[in-house]
C-alpha cells in the first residue's frame, strides 16, 4: 500500500505521534499463589465491558479472556490466522462471501451451546447499536438495514458473512481476528437482561456472557476486577485459577508492590520507575510490541486549526526527541508516520523536530504573533500526562497558552468522540492487525464527515479531518485483492 502513502500530504494529528506503543508489564517473582495472577493497573479508561462499544487496551485484555472469536492470530507469526471458534472457513470464488464452520461442543459460561446464531447476532448487534466499534463495519458497507441479510446463520454450525461491496476479504478476516467487536456473545443470556431495544447493552456494560477461558466474578469500577477459571473451557481449563486486577494509579506504589512481590504484573508505570526495576534481580521487565500509536490530535472543529500554518506551527512545537528520550523509554519508539513500524508500505520518518523559531514565523504569518489560548486533554496516566506536560511547555515558548484538562477515559475520549476538544493526547491505531489498511483506517480515513455519520472509532472522523483524495486512495487499495498490487508504488 505504498500507493496510499506516497501521495499523503501532511494532515490530521500533526506528527500523528512520535511514538509507537509497546506496553511493558513488569513481572515479579513474589508471594502470590502460583495459580493466581495479581495485576496492578489504572482503570480510569475501563468504562464498559460491552463488546459493541468497549474500546481501549485495558478492556480488550479483560474481554479477550472472557470471550472468544471465530479466528485468532498465530502468536509466533502474527500475519497468519488460525482456527478458534471456527475450525475452518472458506472464501467464495468471487471473493464476496466468507463461510465459517464452527467447532462442535463449545458452551458459554451459562451452559448454553454456542451456535452460529450467536455469532450472527453478536456482529449484527454491533452495527445495530451503532456504538464506536461499528465504525469499521460501516466502512465495509454494513448498515442496520442490511446486517440481518448479510450476517446470518445457516444452521446451528455455519455462519455466512456476505460482503456489501468489493473488498479484500483478508481485511475482513483480519477484523474478525483482532477487533473487540468480533467477540461472540451468549445471545440468550444477553437478551434475558435486555431493556427495551438495547439488546442487553446496559447489562453487558458491567457483566459478561462469553465462552472464554475465564469468567467475570466481580467488577467494581475503579477498584477491582476478579476473574476465575472456566472449568468447561473448550480448550481445557487454564493453568491459572484466578486473575485479580486492582486499580492502582501511582507509579511509585506499583513499583514498590512489584519489588515486594505483592503484584505479578504492573502496568502504567513511569519510565523512571520501570528503569529502576530493570536493576532488580527479582524482576523481569518485558517489552512487548503493539501496533498502536500515542498521538497528539488537533480538532478541525477548532477554527484556529483550520489554517494549515497554525497546524504546521504546532507540529514544530513538539519536542520529539525530548519526549522519546525522557518520557517514552519502555513505552514506545519514535514513529512519525501513520503506520506501524515494520510494515512493508511504511516510508521513512520525515524528520520532524522542535523548531520554535519556525513555529513563531508560521504563527505570525497566520496572524497570531502573540499566540493564543487553547486546551489540551489527557488522561492522568503515564505516559499521556507526561506528553501533555511536555507539549504545554513547548507551546508556551511560542506564546500559546494551553491549560491541561484531565479526567476519566469517558471525559477525555468521550469528548473526542463528540468532537469537543482542541488538542488531545491519545492512543490508537491499527492494534494487533498487521496490515497498512488497519492503521490508515483507524488514524486517517473518514468517508463521511457529517455529524450523523458517527464514525466515532476513527481518529479522522473524531478530528473532523476530511480529504477526499486520501479516502479514494484508501478505498482503492481496500478493493484490490492482489496483495502485490496493494504494495505498488
Amino acid at each position: 500500500m505504498k500507493l496510499w502513502l506516497k501521495r499523503l500530504p501532511w494532515l490530521l494529528c500533526l506528527a500523528l505521534t512520535a511514538t509507537l506503543v509497546h506496553t511493558p508489564p513488569a513481572l515479579a517473582r513474589g508471594e502470590t499463589p502460583v495459580d493466581q495472577l495479581v495485576v496492578g493497573m489504572s482503570m480510569i479508561n475501563l468504562l464498559s465491558l460491552d463488546p459493541a462499544g468497549a474500546t481501549g487496551l485495558e478492556v480488550s485484555e479483560v474481554n479477550a479472556n472472557v470471550y472468544d472469536m471465530l479466528l485468532e492470530q498465530d502468536a509466533a507469526r502474527p500475519d497468519q490466522l488460525i482456527p478458534a471458534l471456527a475450525e475452518r472457513w472458506e472464501i467464495s470464488p468471487d471473493r464476496m462471501r466468507l463461510t465459517f464452520h464452527l467447532r462442535p461442543g463449545v458452551t458459554f459460561h451459562s451452559g448454553n451451546p454456542l451456535t452460529a446464531q450467536d455469532v450472527a447476532w453478536s456482529l449484527q448487534r454491533v452495527v445495530t447499536l451503532n456504538k464506536a466499534l461499528a465504525s469499521t463495519w460501516k466502512a465495509y458497507g454494513y448498515t442496520a438495514d442490511n446486517v440481518s441479510k448479510l450476517m446470518r446463520a445457516e444452521g446451528p454450525s455455519t455462519f455466512v458473512l456476505d460482503l456489501p461491496k468489493a473488498t479484500d476479504p483478508m481485511l475482513v478476516l483480519n477484523t474478525l481476528t483482532t477487533s473487540p467487536s468480533a467477540f461472540v456473545i451468549d445471545r440468550l443470556t444477553a437478551l434475558q437482561h435486555a431493556k427495551g431495544d438495547d439488546l442487553g447493552a446496559a447489562w453487558l456494560t458491567t457483566n459478561t456472557a462469553g465462552s472464554g477461558a475465564f469468567k467475570l466474578d466481580i467488577w467494581r469500577a475503579n477498584d477491582v476486577i476478579l476473574m476465575s477459571r472456566f472449568e468447561q473451557y473448550w480448550r481445557g481449563p487454564a493453568r491459572l485459577r484466578r486473575v485479580i486486577m486492582r486499580n492502582m494509579t501511582e507509579s511509585q506504589a506499583l513499583r514498590l508492590m512489584v519489588e515486594r512481590g505483592d503484584l505479578d504484573v504492573a502496568r502504567g508505570m513511569a519510565a523512571t520507575d520501570i528503569k529502576a526495576l530493570t536493576r532488580s534481580k527479582d524482576v523481569n521487565v518485558q517489552t512487548i510490541p503493539r501496533g498502536t500509536l500515542y498521538y497528539i490530535a488537533l480538532s478541525m472543529e477548532q477554527p484556529l486549526f483550520q489554517d494549515i500554518r497554525v497546524r504546521q506551527a504546532i507540529r514544530a512545537l513538539i519536542d520529539y526527541q525530548g519526549i522519546n528520550s525522557v518520557v517514552m523509554p519502555h513505552y514506545g519508539l519514535i514513529n512519525q508516520r501513520p503506520l506501524q513500524l515494520g510494515l512493508a508500505a511504511r516510508l521513512d520518518d520525515p524528520g520532524y523536530a522542535l523548531n520554535v523559531a519556525e513555529a513563531k514565523r508560521l504563527l505570525a504569518e497566520a496572524g497570531h504573533p502573540n499566540g493564543f489560548k487553547i486546551t489540551i486533554r489527557s488522561l492522568t496516566d503515564s505516559p499521556f500526562i507526561n506528553i501533555a506536560t511536555s507539549l504545554q511547555s513547548t507551546l508556551a515558548q511560542a506564546g500559546i497558552q494551553a491549560p491541561i484538562i484531565t479526567g476519566t477515559g469517558n471525559q477525555i475520549y468521550g469528548a473526542m468522540r463528540d468532537r469537543r476538544f482542541d488538542i488531545l493526547v491519545g492512543r490508537g491505531g491499527g492494534g494487533a492487525e498487521r496490515h497498512p489498511h488497519s492503521s490508515l483506517r483507524a488514524l486517517i480515513y473518514n468517508s463521511d464527515n457529517r455529524e450523523e455519520a458517527r464514525l466515532s472509532n476513527f481518529q479522522g472522523w473524531r478530528t473532523s479531518f476530511y480529504n477526499a483524495e486520501i479516502n479514494q486512495l484508501i478505498e482503492q487499495a481496500e478493493r484490490e485483492r492482489d496483495a502485490s498490487k496493494q504494495l505498488a508504488d
